[in-house]
């Protein structure tokens, strides 16, 4: 005996033989395969641009972070040249007082107002001297130019400081010239 299929109508609306399939459902599962598949690319896609909104952020972030840095470096520092110009006048003055006193008292009286009236300056503005007489040596403040052997000092001490060096805030400026022990 053969069965008859029985005719009935569809959710969507056709005739559709009865225990066969649908051929609106077999769209319906390719258009939601298809859908799908977008939807997954689209969340990818989303991903990823999520990622590298938030790598630009990051990176904007730490050049504004590096310029905020380099800025107030600047500012900091920002008198080192006319100290620079100042420091061998400041050096002439101590050469000019350590002449013989003999020579005219006034002019020197002169000399030391000025001088003293230049490192008051200097030191209200941040710069100071390194302080180097009978220290050991120290290559980041200071510079050797002549060695001599003396009984009696241990090596690397500073015998006689040739020029001084000085200090901006926190920034070595001009390295001491020095005498050191072998």
């Amino acid at each position: 005996m053969e069965k008859k299929n029985k005719e009935h109508e569809c959710k969507c609306g056709q005739n559709c033989d009865c225990g066969s399939t649908c051929s609106c459902n077999e769209e319906k599962n390719k258009k939601n395969k298809k859908d799908n598949n977008e939807l997954k690319k689209l969340k990818d896609q989303n991903k990823e641009l999520t990622d590298k909104v938030l790598r630009l952020s990051a990176e904007i972030q730490n050049i504004g972070k590096r310029h905020s840095d380099e800025m107030a470096n600047a500012l900091k520092y920002e008198g080192i040249d006319l100290i620079k110009k100042l420091l061998p006048i400041v050096d002439n003055f101590e050469r000019a007082i350590a002449m013989d006193t003999s020579v005219n008292e006034k002019y020197l009286e002169g000399y030391k107002m000025i001088y003293t009236n230049m490192l008051n300056i200097l030191e209200s503005i941040g710069v100071k001297e390194v302080d180097c007489q009978d220290k050991e040596f120290d290559p980041n403040t200071m510079e050797a130019i002549m060695t001599e052997h003396v009984d009696g000092v241990d090596p690397n001490y500073v015998l006689i400081v040739l020029q001084k060096g000085y200090i901006y805030k926190d920034k070595i400026i001009r390295h001491a010239f020095v005498k050191v022990s072998e």
